[in-house]
């Protein structure tokens, strides 16, 4: 998050608007000591994050809340539900997971999530999380240490898991949904890799209300369908879904092939915004949304499909002439142990999505459903 403000004789640093957050988009003088926003008691769980006035708390800004850094992690006590019994093994004889092996997986990935948030231990980390989401986790716990703050425990209650057949010469994967009414809807992606299973995908809706997820189609022996990134048959392939989706927000431009919320039309008509602030402040603002890692897809009952992809991105501000400096906020400004820039500041984000694409000849758009961020790295000068 970013402030700006304009220059005063008694203060004459600026500073940037928090951004992207519509709900803090106003010009305000930035306080003489500011301080980070205070992290969660060790002992309680993490307050729910309350709806602001464009529909959530987590969008369309790069950390959704103060405490967005584990906005997909265990908040809630422990409750488990005996899993289903088990779909009949795949006639073809390949390797598949079976439910009870998958709820297993899922299970020991919260309680061991738990346990690493309690310590912010890096290294236990890695044998539970792979690729862009461990770096995500990873960069959280960074950011912890350096504020001095503790990290929510706990688990999600009662997933559903959802499992693609084995496809050859690709690796297994996995879906579990968790929805805990009021508090979010938080959908994980596991995948087998060298070491074991790890996470791979996270995304949440953290809304009061969260938008409706459509059901994944099964066959006849319980088992999901998984989709090539470049299928056809869909209003868009998964892989342009997630590339029109990236493109729309590095653009700031509204795409109708999305539908309005907080991480399509909000979030590009807040950048919007937020370059014409900057401009006014004799700054310019560049965006970078880099694809990043596998895009994965299941197929929905209603033809179309569920798309999980991943990205990288970078918010460069840049003075143009001598005047206005530039303090983050949040995250970012821990980062940068709150210092103010005079030429130019950027930040990092890892950014995960979750987007329901809607079958060939639908006139329905696609929908984002929820999201994942968190704050890699953040410099300035």
């Amino acid at each position: 998050m970013f402030w700006l403000v304009t220059r005063t004789p008694s203060d004459p640093s600026l500073a940037a608007n928090p951004t992207p957050d519509p709900s803090e988009t106003g010009w305000e003088k930035a306080p003489s000591s500011p301080s980070p926003t205070p992290a969660p008691s060790r002992s309680t769980p993490e307050p729910t994050p309350k709806p602001t006035k464009n529909g959530t708390a987590r969008s369309p800004r790069p950390e959704a809340t103060p405490t967005n850094t584990n906005a997909k992690r265990p908040r809630t006590e422990t409750r488990t539900t005996p899993p289903p019994a088990d779909p009949p093994a795949a006639g073809s004889g390949s390797p598949q997971l079976t439910a009870k092996e998958a709820y297993g997986i899922h299970g020991r990935y919260q309680r061991g999530l738990s346990v690493a948030q309690a310590r912010k231990d890096q290294a236990a980390m890695a044998k539970l999380e792979h690729g862009l989401a461990l770096e995500m986790t990873r960069a959280a716990f960074k950011t912890a240490e350096m504020q001095k703050t503790s990290l929510a425990t706990g688990i999600w209650p009662n997933p559903q898991v959802w499992i693609p057949r084995h496809v050859e010469g690709a690796a297994d994967w996995f879906v579990a949904v968790s929805h805990e009414p009021g508090v979010a809807r938080i959908v994980d992606v596991m995948s087998s890799a060298p070491g074991g299973w790890r996470l791979v995908a996270s995304a949440a809706d953290t809304r009061a209300t969260p938008a409706r997820f459509p059901k994944i189609a099964t066959d006849g022996e319980g088992y999901a369908t998984s989709l090539p990134e470049n299928a056809t048959g869909l209003s868009a392939t998964p892989r342009q879904i997630a590339r029109a989706h990236l493109a729309s927000l590095q653009n700031a431009e509204v795409d109708p092939l999305f539908d309005e919320g907080p991480w399509t039309s909000e979030a590009a008509l807040f950048w919007q915004q937020e370059r014409g602030r900057l401009e006014q402040a004799d700054w310019k603002l560049t965006l970078s949304y880099r694809l990043e890692g596998p895009v994965r897809a299941l197929r929905t009952s209603d033809g179309g499909a569920l798309v999980w992809y991943g990205a990288r991105s970078t918010e460069l501000r840049e003075a143009v002439r001598e005047g206005a400096k530039v303090k983050l906020k949040g995250s970012a400004a821990v980062r940068t142990r709150d210092k103010a820039f005079a030429r130019s500041v950027s930040a990092t984000y890892g950014r995960m999505y979750v987007t329901h694409v809607p079958p060939a000849g639908s006139n329905e758009p696609a929908r984002v459903l929820g999201e994942w961020s968190d704050v890699l790295e953040s410099h300035g000068d």
